[in-house]
């Protein structure tokens, strides 16, 4: 089955994750949330299908392109 890899937009830090692995999810749902420049980002799936691996937590720092999580 292919993998979805949903990645950091930009530089922030997360503040909430809405699902955990083996959450079912449909495209457009909220996956986690991205504060970023004093602004809150949802970062959602962009395709139906199940989370296979969550690689962040709330209070995580990222970077542009580094990965979230994974929908299969």
């Amino acid at each position: 089955m292919a993998e979805e890899i949903i990645e950091a937009p930009m530089v922030g830090k997360i503040i909430d994750v809405m699902v955990k692995a083996g959450d079912s999810v449909a495209e457009g749902d909220v996956v986690c949330t991205l504060e970023s420049m004093k602004m809150e980002n949802p970062l959602v799936a962009p395709v139906d299908g199940t989370v296979k691996e969550i690689k962040v937590a709330a209070g995580d720092t990222v970077q542009a392109g580094d990965e979230i999580a994974v929908i299969e």
